[in-house]
């Protein structure tokens, strides 16, 4: 499979088709479809938050998180000031729930944010692993993925003590796509598309880019096929 660099750190959106009203990846898009129907059958409503997001996307989330205009959670999903933070335990805190613009896998088209429309609107959805357990709305949402995503080429890659990523039960990945994808991920690439841009904190993230990549990008659970 033939990827473009350009393609990888979301700075182009070709390939991708509209579902559902979200961009995704030509075959991301079918097998998801496919899948959607399958749940329907056993009384869930799944529907999709986030799709692709391109670069600037990503970078006004990151800036609006490390300039302190969006609050920041920690690991409990607990709001955390960051008035006395140094730079690195600024962007390890950011890191935790959101991508370095260039590093996330929504650049992809091939990922996507799920859950349950029987059980929460898209407006009460916080995105927390609390909604997916026990007692949450998206609970039996995630049961079926258990189940049955692997069936229709999705997995999760952020699964706990295999991704450097927090788990996110929400997140799903097509894996037939997107294992090119992060095979053909480049570091010098990235690197030079940072460094053109006006993110926050870019002399820390590029001092250390190359060991983030490998934790944020690189290490995540490996594909079923894999396992």
């Amino acid at each position: 499979m033939q990827v473009t660099q350009s393609h990888l750190y979301g700075l182009d959106k070709q390939g991708l088709v509209n579902c559902l009203g979200h961009l995704l990846e030509t075959n991301t898009a079918a097998a998801f479809l496919t899948m959607q129907r399958a749940a329907v059958s056993d009384g869930i409503d799944l529907q999709i938050c986030s799709g692709y997001r391109n670069f600037e996307k990503q970078l006004s989330i990151w800036n609006a998180k490390a300039s302190g205009k969006r609050v920041l959670l920690n690991r409990e999903s607990q709001p955390v000031s960051i008035e006395s933070l140094s730079s690195n335990q600024l962007i390890n805190l950011i890191l935790i729930w959101s991508a370095i613009p260039g590093m996330s896998r929504h650049h992809w088209g091939t990922d996507i944010d799920i859950f349950d429309a029987n059980k929460i609107s898209r407006e009460q959805l916080r995105l927390i692993p609390s909604e997916y357990q026990v007692n949450g709305p998206c609970f039996e949402l995630n049961q079926w993925l258990n189940k049955h995503a692997q069936d229709y080429g999705f997995y999760r890659p952020y699964q706990p003590q295999l991704s450097g990523v927090s788990p996110e039960p929400w997140h799903l990945s097509y894996f037939p796509i997107s294992a090119a994808y992060l095979e053909a991920y480049d570091l010098q690439s990235v690197k030079s598309v940072l460094a053109s841009s006006d993110i926050l904190e870019k002399e820390t993230i590029l001092a250390q880019l190359e060991s983030l990549i490998n934790e944020y990008v690189i290490r995540v659970a490996p594909i079923p096929n894999s396992q």
